[in-house]
């Protein structure tokens, strides 16, 4: 599929969704983590982090309620 997409349209924020193994964190945030492997992180497009979250989809909601759209990163 060659769909030409605007990254620059206004009003479209996009943000980027990763996984993030929870050993990787700082240890006031691993002391949250429930025992999970694994959280979600959403980033801006500079690469700011804006959001932890327990999963993919809550990540993905949470994006789509502050008017953003989320992309996966891999």
């Amino acid at each position: 599929m060659n769909t030409k997409y605007d990254f620059d349209a206004p009003g479209d924020r996009l943000v980027y969704v990763k996984p993030v193994a929870v050993a990787d964190l700082p240890d006031e945030v691993r002391e949250h983590s429930d025992g999970m492997e694994h959280v979600y992180a959403v980033h801006d497009s500079d690469g700011q982090q804006l959001a932890l979250v327990a999963n993919r989809a809550l990540a993905f909601a949470l994006a789509r309620q502050h008017d953003m759209t989320p992309v996966t990163v891999h």
